[in-house]
């Protein structure tokens, strides 16, 4: 347990935002699961959208992002 102020507020923010990454990413695979299996294009548009975020905010690498959005967009095309 840390002893000096700074380091007591050092871990209550990383615990505000390991929280908030959490969220983001159990959201992120509920939506990617989601796309997955309805096929329908506005899930998948919704989760492109969602891979975005969490690339912009630091929870998903830009590559890999990149390549769950390449992997949606072929999908999309084969709905439409």
């Amino acid at each position: 347990m840390p002893n000096i102020k700074s380091a007591k507020k050092r871990t209550r923010v990383i615990d505000r935002k390991t929280l908030r990454n959490k969220k983001i990413k159990s959201n992120l695979r509920t939506v990617l699961k989601k796309a997955d299996t309805e096929n329908s294009a506005e899930s998948i548009v919704y989760a492109i959208k969602r891979v975005d975020q969490a690339c912009a905010k630091g929870i998903m690498h830009k590559n890999k992002a990149a390549r769950k959005k390449s992997q949606l967009a072929k999908k999309l095309v084969a709905v439409k």
